[in-house]
Order: structure tokens, then C-alpha cells, then sequence
């Protein structure tokens, strides 16, 4: 993962002005059915927002952007599930993976609202859950209320994170 996460970090680090635009992707990446299992985008906004501190990038424009990312690759996932239903098993890579779709039908059905804020947080849940909500037809409101504040509290904490690692490390390598 490394060798994906350096590139990209370097490159916001020399290109500030496209870190909102790039978090926006990796967050939606990250979220949507399917492509999140390709894109391990949450190495990549940790060591973004481990650049807040030291390359002066502005926290608020990144974390909105990123949450906003997040909530539309869910929407979207969601969307799928909606629209095509039982054919989603059919799909790369839920053909693979055949106890995917029932755990997360397990999940969202005993989790309800609050399955869709907790799987944000969880790898293969993050993606899962909300294509699963749609397929199952969790209300709209409901799912949509629970995607943004999940949304919005998942990308302040991996970039809050990278931030305060990168302050540790400051911190340490100052003492040492």
C-alpha cells in the first residue's frame, strides 16, 4: 500500500491546491461498492492529513471534501442496490465472495440506521452496507441522514488521525 500512498501524498504535498479535489476521490473511492476493494484510499487520507501541521494545508476544505466524497460513493452504493437488486450477486466481486451480500443483509437488518453509521468504519462493511441498505430498500431519508453524519465524522477521524500521528512524530523526534 505504501507504494500507493507515497505518490499521492507527495503529490499533495507539492500541489496543495488539488488536495480537496484528490480527497474527494479517495473518500469516494474508498466508499463505493466494488472499487473500494481496489482503492485502499484510507492510508493515503491518513498521510494527507498527516500533512495538515507541517505543510500549512487547510483542515476544513479537506475534511469537507472528504466527507462529502464518502457520502456520495455510499449514495451511490447505495443506488446500485436500489436499482439492481438481486443481480448485484452476480457481480464482480460479490460472485466471488457469495457470504458477503447475507452478512450484510445480517448486519443492516439487526443494525437498522445505526448499521450504516457503524459500518462506515469497517472495512468490509464500509461498501457492503450501504449496496446492501438499497437492495433491501432502507428508507431513503433514513439511510441518507446516517451516510452524511457518518460520512462526516469518518473523514475527521482518519485525517484528524494522520494529523495528531504527525504531531507525535514531530514531538519525538524533537526529544530524541
Amino acid at each position: 500500500m505504501e507504494e500507493l500512498v507515497r505518490p499521492i501524498t507527495d503529490f499533495v504535498r507539492d500541489q496543495q491546491v488539488w488536495a480537496a479535489p484528490i480527497v474527494f476521490a479517495l473518500a469516494f473511492g474508498e466508499s463505493i461498492a466494488f472499487l473500494s476493494l481496489l482503492i485502499p484510499a484510507w492510508g493515503a487520507l491518513v498521510g494527507i492529513g498527516a500533512l495538515i501541521g507541517p505543510s500549512g494545508i487547510s483542515f476544513w476544505p479537506i475534511w469537507v471534501a472528504g466527507s462529502i466524497g464518502a457520502a456520495c460513493g455510499d449514495w451511490l452504493s447505495y443506488w446500485i442496490g436500489f436499482k439492481f437488486k438481486d443481480r448485484v450477486a452476480h457481480m464482480w466481486p460479490l460472485s466471488r465472495h457469495p457470504d458477503m451480500l447475507p452478512r450484510g443483509e445480517a448486519f443492516v437488518r439487526d443494525w437498522g440506521v445505526p448499521g450504516i453509521f457503524v459500518g462506515r468504519f469497517f472495512g468490509p462493511l464500509r461498501a457492503t452496507v450501504p449496496l446492501v441498505a438499497g437492495i433491501f430498500e432502507m428508507p431513503y431519508g433514513m439511510f441518507q441522514i446516517a451516510n452524511f453524519a457518518s460520512a462526516f465524522v469518518w473523514a475527521a477521524v482518519l485525517l484528524l488521525f494522520g494529523d495528531i500521528i504527525s504531531k507525535v512524530a514531530t514531538w519525538f523526534w524533537s526529544a530524541v
